[in-house]
């Protein structure tokens, strides 16, 4: 009787919620992975909700394929994992499941609220190394003095500082031996952390003696010491932030990952910050990307006088940084530019990291290298030959 009453609107009965059902145990589950501890705990929980899901539609469901097919295979993962039918049970709103102090849950707990496809958070890349040598958030490359100390980010989440001092009696050059970060109170994720690094001080532990923020159970922020008082790593999950600190010689390097939409979350009166903005013209080394080269002849032999470091002509600076890196970008010519002006091998070390850095943390491959061109942006292949030729010019002046 009930369904000749149905027959002319059948249309308004509930719908089969399979579909959601099967939506919802995906999100709980996209994010285990096999080979972490835990995994058949959780996975176990989300079948038990996949399971009280199918048993909820079970009458609106009947007639359903999709749902008897459901039904069976939630049956057979079950015994294959060995899950108990009763215990707890996953959320079963995703939204519900995503830590607040994880950065990259955010996008996905907006976009199931907000039930539409949002697109992916853009991450932005910033490197410091050798006498010093940045390259900012928008790829650009610049060889600077700024001597002293110099904001590299500054904005609503995260400060970084570095200190940069005189490489060589006599030149323009110059190099960090300091660095302060300063990641910012957050929420419920993390209070002020401060992390400071010094010449042969690299410390695996926040200046408050902590090696993690947040609680002891989610820690939004933690350090890791990667090799013992010579490179540091912190991961900051709250905003999606990555650093790397390292010791090479008697000189500091940085690489530091992060969001754009964070690191454009800062007022005007910020604005002076290198990573974002670049160095000053005023406190520019580079033309372009092109090495001053005036700067690279200074430790060549003159009149005799003896050189404070070791003396690297063109050939054997560069074949000492061919050793390291095949592919002749401005990571090369900054290898080779540092070499001539301080002597110091270290600094071919600290390139071949920079670049390392690089590969680990930037999002884009295809942005990996810089090659120095003569219109200031975009890759030239004949311009890679320029340095060299300069260097020749100089050589011969110099000796000449």
């Amino acid at each position: 009787l009930p369904s000749v009453f149905c027959l002319g609107d059948c249309e308004l009965q509930t719908p089969c919620g399979i579909q959601k059902c099967t939506t919802d145990f995906v999100s709980l589950t996209s994010h285990l992975s096999s080979a972490l501890e835990g995994f058949d705990l959780e996975f176990c929980k989300a079948l038990r909700a996949y399971s009280a899901c199918t048993y909820r539609n079970s009458k609106v469901c009947r007639g359903n394929l999709v749902y008897h097919s459901a039904v069976l295979g939630i049956s057979d993962l079950m015994n294959q994992r060995n899950c108990s039918k009763d215990g707890p049970t996953s959320a079963t709103n995703p939204a519900l499941t995503h830590e607040p102090c994880n950065y990259s849950g955010h996008t996905e707990a907006r976009e199931h609220a907000g039930g539409e496809k949002m697109t992916p958070p853009t991450y932005l890349f910033c490197g410091l190394f050798g006498d010093p040598h940045l390259r900012t958030f928008k790829d650009h490359f610049q060889t600077c003095k700024v001597e002293g100390a110099w904001p590299l980010i500054d904005n609503n989440y995260l400060s970084v500082q570095v200190t940069n001092v005189p490489v060589v009696s006599g030149s323009s050059a110059t190099a960090t031996n300091k660095i302060t970060v300063i990641f910012k109170s957050y929420r419920d994720c993390t209070d002020q952390k401060v992390y400071q690094a010094v010449t042969d001080d690299l410390p695996a532990a926040f200046v408050d003696g902590t090696t993690s923020g947040g609680d002891g159970n989610t820690k939004s922020l933690r350090i890791v010491e990667k090799v013992g008082g010579k490179y540091v790593e912190m991961h900051a999950k709250y905003i999606g932030t990555t650093v790397y600190i390292r010791q090479l010689g008697h000189y500091l390097t940085l690489a530091i990952r992060m969001p754009q939409e964070l690191v454009m979350a800062y007022e005007e009166s910020q604005d002076l910050q290198l990573c974002v903005n670049g160095c000053p013209s005023s406190e520019r080394i580079d033309d372009s990307g092109h090495l001053p080269l005036h700067v690279m002849g200074q430790l060549l032999p003159q009149g005799g006088a003896a050189p404070p470091r070791l003396v690297y002509t063109l050939e054997t600076a560069t074949t000492k940084c061919h050793e390291k890196m095949l592919v002749k970008d401005i990571y090369f010519y900054s290898c080779v530019f540092d070499l001539l002006t301080t002597g110091d091998a270290n600094f071919t070390v600290a390139a071949h990291s920079a670049l390392q850095d690089v590969e680990a943390l930037h999002p884009r491959k295809e942005h990996w290298h810089i090659f120095p061109s003569s219109g200031g942006g975009g890759v030239g292949k004949d311009s890679k030959f320029c340095v060299s030729l300069r260097l020749v010019c100089l050589i011969l002046v110099v000796f000449f």
